[in-house]
């Protein structure tokens, strides 16, 4: 089993880059190339179709005003259905990141042959069924080649998670609990999404009953609840915060999955306390829950069965509901993720009394799929290649906090438009 070698002819190689996700990564990593290992990036594209790729980096060197892009950057031709192909691919690059989703249908032949032909693998996947099989699955093949599989490395879920670890090193005492509150701001044209998330979306909830067989595999002892136990403050699935002044429902991606994989990380390998963690995301006024109540029933009754998924794919896609072929109005909308966190001075026991402090932090930034993702996965990549003796000691397969907790990645992330702050103690 091959292990990683800093001999290979490229830092970065992008798979899937001609995707639709994958052409805004190609852009982030021209932007960003100056921030690799010396001062520079050697990377390549892959994918299937030499000529698509081409159109990629075409349209990369037209936006970005580079046209040196189109000589400098090269072509390698890989097929996930095809193994040796994706071999290939592996051995010429010290990390991959996989822009080829969904990810429960293609994502695994990837972390296997980046494991066996030693590239560090980052993804953008927000399923947590996909992400948790191949920490069980794979965890101890990837230490043994030294290679890190790092998952959710976009919008899903690096706010989610680098935010509870900004949250807690802020924190004057022992942080114990956060509950975070998604608010999207979108233009005059609304928020979009791309067919793959769409399609992402529906296979996860239909998929949410094999989750919970998969999570008993791991044997895992439920992790020690520190200083009173935080209870639901939402009745049934709906609750009005004023935190945010709106409606709210739980988060139904992966941030509470990666999340809790983190905080067991820290508190199995590092003894660190772990924190209680609700995510919710807000949902607007009464207009807007009752539109997302109607959806929300169509998406529950046709998910659970194999033809209403093919509807819920093909009826939204053609209708341009998720659209693949128009690039959605992005401008204008952004994102902000507020946490809500409660603790114990410093100096005060946590196993005695209420909660006696309260912290407020958030994070802002831009159009979270094809904006804020890029960003996160390819500071993620760059902090892989410039910052290794901050990783875990050994490779493996690692949620976001768990793999960035004591590098500079909150750093890179406010210097790239993610921005965290201290709202209030």
């Amino acid at each position: 089993m091959a292990t990683v070698t800093s001999t290979r002819p490229y830092h970065i190689i992008i798979f899937g880059a001609s995707g639709f996700t994958g052409q805004f990564v190609v852009e982030e990593v021209a932007r960003s190339a100056f921030e690799g290992p010396s001062g520079s990036l050697k990377w390549a594209l892959a994918g299937r179709s030499r000529h698509r790729l081409e159109g990629v980096l075409n349209q990369a060197a037209e936006t970005l005003r580079k046209p040196e892009l189109r000589t400098e950057v090269e072509i390698i031709v890989a097929d996930v259905s095809q193994a040796d192909s994706l071999a290939i691919m592996c051995q010429q690059g010290l990390v991959v990141l996989n822009c080829v989703g969904p990810y429960r249908f293609y994502g695994e032949p990837v972390v296997k042959a980046c494991i066996e032909n030693g590239a560090h693998c980052v993804d953008i996947c927000g399923e947590p069924q996909f992400l948790e099989r191949m920490q069980l699955e794979y965890h101890s093949r990837a230490m043994d080649s030294g290679v890190y599989v790092i998952g959710s490395c976009g919008f899903d879920s690096i706010p989610a998670d680098m935010g509870i670890l900004y949250t807690k090193n802020q924190f004057k005492g022992t942080l114990t609990a956060v509950e975070s509150f998604l608010t999207i701001h979108t233009g005059p044209e609304g928020g979009c999404a791309h067919d793959g998330t769409w399609q992402s979306a529906i296979y996860g909830f239909a998929d949410s009953g094999s989750l919970r067989k998969l999570r008993k595999k791991f044997g895992h002892q439920p992790l020690p609840v520190v200083g009173a136990t935080v209870k639901k403050r939402y009745w049934g699935s709906l609750f009005f915060s004023k935190e945010i002044d709106q409606y709210a429902i739980p988060f139904m991606g992966s941030d509470p999955s990666v999340v809790r994989r983190s905080q067991r990380f820290l508190y199995e390998g590092h003894q660190e306390l772990p924190v209680q963690y609700s995510a919710y995301v807000g949902v607007g006024g009464v207009w807007s829950l009752i539109k997302m109540f109607c959806g929300g029933l169509l998406f529950w009754f046709l998910g659970k069965f194999g033809l209403g998924k093919k509807l819920l794919i093909t009826v939204c896609v053609q209708n341009g509901y998720y659209s693949s072929s128009l690039l959605c109005q992005m401008e204008g909308t952004s994102f902000s993720l507020t946490f809500f966190g409660e603790g114990y001075a410093e100096g005060l026991d946590p196993s005695q009394g209420r909660p006696n402090a309260r912290i407020c932090t958030q994070i802002h930034g831009a159009e979270p799929g094809y904006v804020a993702t890029p960003v996160a996965m390819v500071q993620a990549a760059i902090t892989v290649l410039n910052e290794p003796q901050f990783l875990p000691i050994k490779g493996g397969v690692y949620s976001p906090g768990a793999a960035f907790a004591r590098t500079t990645l909150i750093d890179r992330l406010n210097r790239h438009g993610l921005v965290f702050s201290v709202k209030r103690f």
